[in-house]
């Protein structure tokens, strides 16, 4: 149960360190949060809302792969996020 945990604690710190970056760079440019910066805001939420909903998914068969294929989803829409919130700096 530890990397159901650590898992959740991924995502939450993953998901919220990018939201923190686009108010440090909103912050920077002088805006309060830009449409472009609510947009990824958006994005990481709904991100962080259907991750959690896959790793509390009941009944899954094989759970090891479950969770490190849950954990490839948080790289690749991180990845994108982060891509997002470089061109908006």
């Amino acid at each position: 149960m530890a990397s159901i945990k650590n898992l959740k604690k991924d995502i939450n710190n993953v998901l919220g360190d990018i939201i923190e970056g686009v108010y440090i760079v909103d912050a920077a440019n002088g805006n309060s949060t830009s449409k472009e910066g609510a947009a990824i805001i958006d994005n990481a939420i709904d991100a962080f809302d259907e991750l959690i909903a896959e790793v509390n998914k009941p009944n899954v068969e094989n759970k090891k792969t479950h969770f490190k294929s849950v954990r490839k989803d948080l790289e690749v829409k991180a990845s994108k996020l982060i891509e997002d919130l470089n061109k908006l700096s």
